[in-house]
């Protein structure tokens, strides 16, 4: 009888602890969450909605000029939003702006065809999607959830719905802007006073440039060697390297990357980690550009802006 009563009670424990698991969210991937309830795996509906919308994220933030005075100006930053599931009760996907990679679940309105999308909110530039879909274009805005802790906890959001390609012939556009606006360098200019034949100075700012070299070198089609490279400006270098990354979708924290890529039509940002998907002769050439990035130099001049 005891041997009965004790089948019994582990058959009672397994069936409990069966019933547990139904009901509950399980994640099945990095991009997709999955809700089961007594077993059944719930629809996914508006599939035709999936995939990444990218374009404008603007907001007034306080700039300082050169001079030192402050002013509040518009700033305009390149995000892009992923819906990677929308079932009855939730819409999944990402966020991805500035090399920040950030969840959001929510909800879509379908007589408004409307989201409300929360970033988790453990994340100080974390906050609310409140969006509107029109066609392949979506419109709306951002609220911070800490509006002390960003610079601009209001955005406006005007995206386009772009699907995103690998292709390893993508180069940054004979007309882009070469100078890396974002790290100026001061330097001591010497002259000689011609009223008092005194040799004075003067500190100036500086702007790295880069060459047409860039326009020369693909590291994601060619097998790059050292001769290519030797007598390159580190600002060179950085692009050739990066615009391997660029054409993977990488989405940079660095302003100077982010500058010279969204320059292009076809730079998407969709991840912030892309390594796994460098091809070998890619993942060479990178570390054969870290090699000389390491030891090179820059040229800078100059500019009025």
């Amino acid at each position: 009888m005891k041997i009965l009563n004790y089948t019994l009670i582990s058959l009672l424990a397994v069936s409990l602890l069966s019933c547990k698991k139904d009901g509950k969210i399980t994640e099945t991937g990095k991009d997709s969450v999955i809700a089961k309830k007594d077993s059944v795996v719930v629809p996914e509906i508006y599939k035709e909605y999936y995939g990444i919308y990218t374009g404008d994220f603007a907001g007034k933030e306080m700039i300082t000029s050169d001079d030192g005075e402050k002013y509040e100006d518009f700033v305009n930053k390149k995000i892009s939003l992923k819906i990677n599931r929308i079932t009855k009760d939730s819409v999944y996907g990402q966020s991805i702006v500035n090399g920040n990679q950030r969840p959001f679940r929510g909800v879509f309105n379908e007589s408004m065809k409307s989201f409300v999308l929360d970033e988790p909110g453990n994340d100080k530039t974390d906050g609310r999607f409140e969006i509107k879909l029109s066609g392949d274009s979506i419109t709306g805005k951002w609220n911070a959830f800490n509006k002390t802790a960003v610079k601009s906890p209001l955005k406006t959001i005007k995206l386009s719905k772009k699907d995103f390609v690998y292709n390893p012939n993508f180069m940054l556009d004979q007309d882009s802007d070469l100078v890396d606006w974002s790290n100026p360098k001061d330097f001591v200019e010497k002259y000689t006073n011609e009223e008092t034949g005194k040799t004075e100075s003067y500190t100036t700012s500086k702007n790295r440039m880069a060459s047409e070299a860039i326009f020369k070198l693909n590291a994601s089609k060619q097998k790059l060697t050292e001769k290519e490279l030797k007598n390159l400006r580190k600002i060179d270098l950085e692009i050739i390297k990066n615009s391997v990354f660029a054409r993977h979708g990488y989405s940079f924290k660095k302003e100077t990357y982010r500058y010279f890529f969204e320059q292009t039509d076809w730079y998407i940002p969709v991840s912030n980690n892309v390594d796994k998907e460098l091809s070998p002769m890619e993942k060479d050439n990178v570390a054969l550009l870290n090699r000389f990035i390491k030891y090179a130099e820059d040229k800078y001049d100059s500019f009025g802006r």
